[in-house]
């Protein structure tokens, strides 16, 4: 086997989300910075929220006249 191919690996990862929620995790990247996790996902919550990225939902909306 070849030496020195894997990646390095960090038990102690950040992972920070847009919502504020810290987790620790094991990865191969020391920080990791996500748009949702398990704290403000609509499927963990239960609450109906459309996450918005790039306008997309604005313009469906404008596109089509919904309120």
């Amino acid at each position: 086997m070849k030496a020195d191919i894997h990646p390095r690996y960090y038990p102690n990862a950040r992972v920070v989300c847009a919502c504020g929620n810290i987790l620790t995790v094991g990865a191969t990247k020391p920080e990791m910075k996500v748009e949702v996790c398990s704290r403000c996902h609509p499927f963990f919550t239960g609450e109906q929220r459309i996450v918005d990225t790039e306008g997309r939902v604005e313009r469906l909306r404008r596109r089509y006249g919904l309120k």
